[in-house]
């Protein structure tokens, strides 16, 4: 059976969540009951008002508001206008930091993520913790990862854009994930 993540997973810094994102399962279920779920392949971390490409580099504002809640706090927000990107918040309350889940086993790409787990800025402000309507799993199993430049944020500068601060699931033979 398996465990669901509780608040401890979440109230660390970004930078130890992300990775172990990797892996889990995230479920979201629809007002029918209906559970859709997809392994996470693919995360970036998202480090405090001092990191140029997160939300929260301009201080506390609308848009960012959500980074500063507790722990586990879900943050959605419109990309271009058309595409509802999940991120989870980490780290302590009023310190603003989050993970953005990037790729799931079979939906690679933010937006094609979320689009197929029906996610949208309804759900901003939920809880993964207290999982009433979308929750991570943790099956067991164990996944291997390796970093990479985190993507679409050349407006950060040459120092932000570079941080290897992207964790993508390993593959093995062709397109056949770890299992």
């Amino acid at each position: 059976m398996p465990e669901i993540l509780q608040a401890e997973f979440f109230q660390r810094d970004c930078l130890e969540v992300a990775p172990d994102l990797i892996g889990k399962i995230l479920v979201h279920r629809l007002p029918n009951g209906k559970e859709l779920r997809e392994r996470i392949t693919e995360t970036e971390a998202y480090r405090g008002e001092e990191d140029l490409a997160c939300h929260a580099a301009k201080g506390r504002t609308k848009r960012s508001e959500m980074l500063y809640r507790e722990a586990g706090t879900v943050y959605i927000y419109l990309c271009y206008g058309v595409h509802h990107l999940l991120n989870v918040v980490t780290g302590k309350e009023n310190q603003p930091q989050g993970v953005l889940f990037r790729a799931g086993e079979i939906y690679q790409g933010p937006g094609k993520l979320t689009n197929y787990l029906q996610i949208t800025k309804r759900l901003n402000g939920q809880s993964f913790i207290h999982h009433s309507e979308i929750w991570l799993e943790d099956d067991g199993k164990i996944f291997t990862s390796h970093t990479g430049k985190r993507v679409g944020i050349d407006y950060a500068g040459e120092i932000w854009k570079n941080k290897p601060w992207r964790w993508i699931m390993e593959k093995r033979r062709g397109n056949a994930w770890h299992l």
